[in-house]
């Protein structure tokens, strides 16, 4: 068996499916979507040409989280990312869709605002997605408070959506001293070893990064 993941080292949602990997200790080929070739089979298996994309006996599994449900499912018995308990498991699942939608998507706003325009990005939508990005920021500061990770699970699936999505967020709208347990938080995902894999697989294409890039990380 051997499972092939089209994906970008740079992308965070592609982190999202790799921490899951790297956690479970799976072997996979990435097939980098830089490549045209690459991107002309992943358009096969998924026309819209989003990534990650996993494939498995030639048969496509779709989006970051699906991806990571899929690996549970398949390999439960390494590093479990999704509780057996179906109360715990709702709330690992709430936190994965917190991360997303509210974390990674103002986050990304900003970021495309500035690839729209490099010299005058929009400072309207830009004040749009830092304000979301406070807000979610005061929240998970509460929620984050006596806690190592996302939920009483341990390291789970909301953890490995939350390592790319605060990783990035803070180079775009830094976590400040008065977040505490959010600062932390982002600092123990940066050092947990499935996720500074990712970071360092990441450094060569920091260039990418439209606002520039932080020496820091």
């Amino acid at each position: 068996m051997t499972y092939r993941l089209y994906a970008h080292p740079f992308s965070s949602y592609c982190w999202k499916a790799m921490i899951a990997f790297h956690e479970k200790d799976l072997p996979y080929e990435l097939e980098l979507v830089e490549a045209p070739e690459a991107m002309a089979a992943l358009r096969r298996y998924w026309p819209p040409g989003k990534f990650p994309v996993l494939v498995d006996d030639d048969a496509p599994v779709i989006e970051a989280t699906t991806i990571i449900e899929y690996l549970d499912l398949r390999h439960y018995e390494r590093a479990p990312l999704i509780p057996a308990n179906p109360v715990d498991a709702l709330d690992v699942r709430f936190m994965d869709r917190v991360f997303d939608n509210h974390v990674m998507t103002p986050m990304n706003e900003i970021v495309q605002a500035h690839l729209a325009d490099r010299d005058a990005p929009d400072a309207a939508r830009i004040g749009k997605a830092q304000a979301a990005l406070d807000t979610i920021y005061g929240w998970l500061e509460a929620r984050l408070a006596g806690r190592a990770w996302a939920s009483s699970h341990g390291f789970s699936m909301a953890d490995c959506a939350a390592a790319p999505a605060l990783f990035y967020a803070d180079w775009v709208r830094p976590i400040g001293d008065e977040r505490p347990a959010l600062r932390d938080y982002r600092a123990r995902l940066n050092a947990r070893p499935s996720v500074a894999r990712c970071i360092e697989a990441a450094r060569p294409y920091r260039g990418y990064f439209p606002p520039g890039a932080p020496a820091r990380d």
